[in-house]
């Protein structure tokens, strides 16, 4: 059942904010800039990524926007209330390695405050090297899928993990 909370858009300043819209939010936007965070935007629904937004909006806009900005989209399907899925990275043609790896940063603080037992995404950007990934704690996963499957796992929480696990 969908809440009116969940129907709306918040947006928050730090992640010491509204803890409980932390926990309960399903999906959202970290925003970075200058290597600091800007905001968290929770979203009433989900980022859903096309092959044509990644490909060709996705350039036109990193190429256009300028300063170093950074935002990262995530969801926690209701099919696996257990993990979060990184969706979706865009980012000005300025930005820093330092903004990228601060908003990884704050979606590993969402994924704890939430009692997350992993996030997963598929990295599709060939520039984003296996070695990074494995500096940063994520583990090659699903070898059997085609793509470049990458999951990070938390401590197991108590809730219950994904209906088809």
């Amino acid at each position: 059942m969908i809440t009116i909370a969940e129907l709306r858009f918040t947006r928050l300043g730090s992640l010491d904010e509204a803890p409980e819209q932390i926990r309960t939010g399903r999906y959202g936007v970290i925003e970075v800039r200058d290597g600091k965070l800007s905001q968290i935007q929770f979203r009433p629904f989900p980022k859903l990524i096309s092959g044509f937004e990644a490909g060709w909006i996705g350039r036109w806009r990193h190429g256009r926007r300028r300063g170093n900005a950074c935002w990262l989209y995530f969801n926690q399907p209701r099919s696996c209330p257990e993990y979060l899925a990184l969706t979706y990275v865009e980012s000005t043609r300025e930005a820093s390695l330092s903004s990228f790896l601060e908003c990884l940063r704050v979606l590993d603080q969402i994924a704890v405050r939430k009692g997350t037992a992993a996030i997963v995404c598929d990295v599709q950007n060939q520039r984003i090297s296996d070695r990074l990934l494995l500096r940063l704690g994520w583990v090659a996963h699903c070898p059997h899928l085609r793509g470049r499957h990458w999951i990070k796992r938390f401590e197991r929480s108590e809730r219950r993990g994904c209906r088809d696990a």
